[in-house]
């Protein structure tokens, strides 16, 4: 029975797939079934950073599982304590729980912020419109995007929504909501659409959280752990966040997540009250502690600010010439493309010609390139994504 076959028999139609099977791949390469490759500037919906099959993970994972696979919690092993001071190094100095996905890390932050607030009665969280942070109830209650409530409402109560960017908007419902704990949002939003905060909006939460004792949570799922260009994107903006929920990135492709608070607020998440039974399991520890170092060793932070500004600067030359561009944005191997069309068609032709590339709210191209890029395979890239809007 060949693949699709299978799918349609056996596997819930929950995702809409394109009707290619992948059978491996390598760096910045992927191979189908028939032999055909591609280049990929969205390897593993942003997870992959190191590209495909990083040999250091690689490596680091067959050793870990001939090793010790799995045990629980309720018992210390070293590659987790190892993989949380490598996080907590490169960070602000905060202590991790480890999960396996970025919902299930936001999911930890939601109990955190109402553990904190729960001696004066205070559990309310502010997120943002056009966020993203998961597909948990939890998570995808903070998520304000009312396309993703639909069908499965009513939603968990205990959320407020302000305008991204509106600053004025939020003070506002900080000074008159006393049950708020804590202020939730992504300091790029991915999904949304590679959406930059504005210039001070930023500095502006972390000052209505500090004057109101409200915790301040970063949700670097899709921009933590090197995609940036920095470790954090938060450290670019220079608002340091006193809890942030990390996945994508952080193992290499290995399913992993964390929630990174500052030391203080640790205690809050108590034992008996949170648990992921795989959470920060030796071979996510193992694969963790290879991406990091990986990362280092081939400097990877600064090849990400330097593959990001060959992106801009294709994509602003076109945008000079072509009237279907609104905007370009981006930050290291994190870049938006603004269309005033429907962007499908733009992702559909780019894979016949061997190229994978994401669009997001409808219009937005969205490009999560691995690191390692060469600055030719950027360029390949660019010229077939030139190609095609330009052909439109």
């Amino acid at each position: 029975m060949k693949t699709l076959e299978l799918f349609e028999k056996y596997v819930i139609p929950n995702y809409t797939r394109y009707p290619v099977s992948l059978e491996r791949g390598e760096g910045a390469y992927l191979w189908d079934e028939d032999g055909k490759r591609y280049l990929d500037f969205f390897p593993g919906w942003g997870c992959c950073l190191l590209g495909h099959c990083p040999p250091k993970v690689v490596e680091a994972v067959q050793k870990q599982v001939a090793t010790l696979i799995h045990v629980p919690n309720s018992w210390y092993q070293r590659p987790q304590g190892v993989w949380a001071q490598m996080l907590s190094e490169r960070s602000f100095g905060g202590k991790c729980f480890f999960c396996n996905s970025g919902t299930e890390a936001n999911e930890a932050a939601i109990k955190l912020i109402r553990m904190y607030g729960e001696s004066e009665k205070r559990y309310r969280i502010l997120t943002f419109e056009n966020s993203f942070h998961g597909r948990t109830m939890g998570a995808l209650t903070a998520t304000a995007q009312p396309k993703y409530h639909n069908g499965v409402c009513p939603m968990l109560p205990g959320f407020v929504y302000a305008p991204y960017n509106d600053l004025e908007k939020v003070a506002e419902i900080v000074e008159n909501d006393k049950e708020l704990a804590g202020i939730m949002l992504e300091p790029i939003q991915g999904e949304g659409g590679v959406r930059f905060p504005a210039a001070g909006f930023l500095e502006g939460l972390r000052k209505l959280c500090d004057e109101h004792r409200l915790i301040l949570h970063f949700d670097e799922v899709q921009t933590g752990c090197g995609r940036t260009g920095n470790w954090f994107a938060y450290q670019a903006f220079g608002v340091v966040p006193d809890t942030m929920s990390l996945a994508k990135t952080v193992a290499g492709g290995i399913a992993a997540g964390a929630l990174v608070c500052k030391p203080e607020l640790a205690e809050h998440l108590r034992p008996g009250m949170h648990a992921a039974t795989f959470g920060g399991n030796p071979i996510a520890a193992a694969a963790g502690i290879a991406t990091l170092e990986a990362i280092e060793e081939g400097n990877l932070l600064q090849k990400a600010k330097d593959n990001g500004e060959i992106f801009l600067k294709r994509f602003n030359e076109l945008k000079g010439t072509c009237d279907l561009i609104e905007d370009v944005r981006g930050l290291g191997a994190m870049i938006g493309m603004e269309l005033n069309i429907n962007g499908t068609e733009v992702v559909r032709k780019c894979m016949e010609r061997g190229l994978l590339i994401n669009c997001t709210h409808g219009s937005v191209i969205r490009l999560l390139p691995p690191a390692i890029l060469t600055a030719e395979q950027v360029h390949e890239g660019c010229d077939i994504i030139c190609d095609v809007i330009s052909s439109l």
